[in-house]
């Protein structure tokens, strides 16, 4: 099963260090800034909060580890497409990429977008957007996608290199504020650490709810795998960007979480929209305000730009495979880059984000990407049983890495199914991916029949 797909025309243009940043650039955009008053208010004590974050930090890691080891032995452009497909079969592959063109990779795309919008709205007017203006917010959103889109088609060294500095920018951003928080806000303050876990604070059912919104800031840490095609020597370097990028992601997350507590009690936190603005306002006055709306601005462009530099890379890969349009497998004559599937993913989410709201797009991505990671992460168990499979990186105890994150994402996905809040839209969620499964016995399915009979 693990044969070499047909050639693509992607030259390995991507070292260890732009692959990093491309790690880091998926996964730092707006959660980091927006996710830690959803995760208090569901979680509203120190501690719980904190532990929904090293939660979260597991989750990556694990995650990291075993796609590590499988894109070691399959370093192909598509990543995740690649490994459900070597792993299942071409019906998940398909389904996986339906789903990522109907609704995962524009809620995505959309969702990083309005955060820009919105900080740029506050930068440029000097205070936030009213209701009466959230659909010009809206089209600046739309308008950042389609930018970004046009950075990627001109080069993936174009790309790599837009995200290169905008990941100095946006870590180097967040490391200011840290030093800020503890140096001028903790002597003061300090820190709001306890109590640790005051009087219904915890909650098993709420920890779930708050996780989810966590793994929206930590989602990313995989989004390398799509351009395997395209990193230089990847058995080495696909292995060392997934695991020391996600981890150099939950270093600074944790450090962050840290830092708003040694400025801001919980009860601020769970109000606050922005804490970093918050943090920096309190340590800093007005000045910081505005450092920090630049900061998230820099981040979720980047991110915007790192996406767009990845996840195209899903329809190139089921082109080639025969799976989607030729069309899409088109590899643009000057620039080298599949420019039909960059064009495509930046128009659906630049459609999207006219049409939703963060929270919506949000909550859609991470509902609907949990099953994919699963299957992926699952895929390990089939792959190490074939001779074929000759991976250089080897996941750490095995298997019990790989079963912990396949726990989680049960546990998320059946909180989700059990709590009455949620429980329709995610149900809503599957039914729209599901729809790929009778799409593919339609369309490339009975092509592929009539193709044996004939034959």
């Amino acid at each position: 099963m693990i044969a070499t797909p047909p050639p693509q025309a992607l030259e390995r243009r991507i070292g260890l260090w732009s692959a990093i940043a491309v790690v880091i650039g998926s996964t730092i955009g707006s959660g980091i800034f927006r996710s830690p008053a959803g995760i208090a208010d569901k979680l509203p004590g120190p501690l719980p909060m904190l532990m929904s974050w090293v939660a979260g930090g597991i989750f990556a890691i694990c995650g990291a580890l075993t796609l590590a080891e499988i894109s070691s032995a399959l370093p192909q452009t598509g990543g995740i497409y690649v490994f459900l497909r070597q792993g299942w079969g071409k019906v998940p592959a398909f389904v996986f990429g339906w789903s990522q063109l109907i609704m995962i990779r524009a809620a995505s795309l959309g969702a990083i977008a309005i955060t820009f919008a919105e900080y740029f709205w506050r930068v440029k007017n000097g205070a936030p957007a009213s209701a009466e203006q959230a659909m010009t917010v809206r089209c600046i959103a739309a308008g950042a996608i389609l930018l970004t889109g046009f950075f990627n088609v001109v080069g993936v060294r174009v790309g790599s290199a837009f995200t290169n500095l905008t990941v100095i920018a946006k870590y180097g951003g967040l490391l200011f504020i840290i030093i800020v928080a503890f140096v001028l806000g903790y002597p003061e303050t300090g820190g709001h650490y306890s109590p640790a876990i005051p009087p219904g604070s915890f909650q098993l059912p709420a920890f779930g709810l708050a996780l989810v919104s966590t793994l929206w800031a930590f989602d990313g840490w995989a989004d390398l795998s799509y351009n395997g095609g395209e990193v230089k020597d990847p058995q080495k370097n696909l292995p060392r960007a997934l695991i020391g990028g996600t981890l150099l992601v939950i270093a600074i997350y944790l450090l962050a979480n840290l830092a708003y507590l040694a400025v801001l009690p919980i009860e601020e936190i769970r109000l606050s929209k922005l804490v970093a603005a918050d943090v920096a306002q309190r340590v800093l006055g007005a000045g910081g305000v505005v450092f920090v709306s630049v900061t998230v601005m820099v981040s979720t462009f980047g991110t915007l730009n790192t996406v767009l530099l990845t996840s195209p890379r899903v329809f190139f890969a089921m082109a080639a495979d025969g799976l989607f349009f030729k069309r899409v497998a088109a590899v643009h004559p000057q620039f080298g880059t599949p420019w039909v599937a960059i064009s495509l993913t930046a128009f659906l989410g630049a459609s999207f984000v006219l049409l939703r709201s963060f929270e919506q797009l949000a909550n859609a991505f991470v509902t609907a990407f949990l099953p994919f990671y699963l299957l992926a992460v699952a895929a390990i168990f089939r792959l190490r049983g074939r001779p074929e499979y000759q991976p250089s990186f080897r996941v750490p105890l095995y298997p019990a890495v790989p079963l912990l994150f396949m726990f989680a994402v049960v546990y998320l996905l059946g909180n989700a199914l059990v709590q009455e809040s949620s429980r329709w839209q995610t149900i809503g969620v599957f039914a729209v991916c599901l729809t790929g499964v009778p799409l593919y016995y339609l369309t490339v399915g009975r092509k592929g029949r009539a193709r044996r009979l004939v034959g």
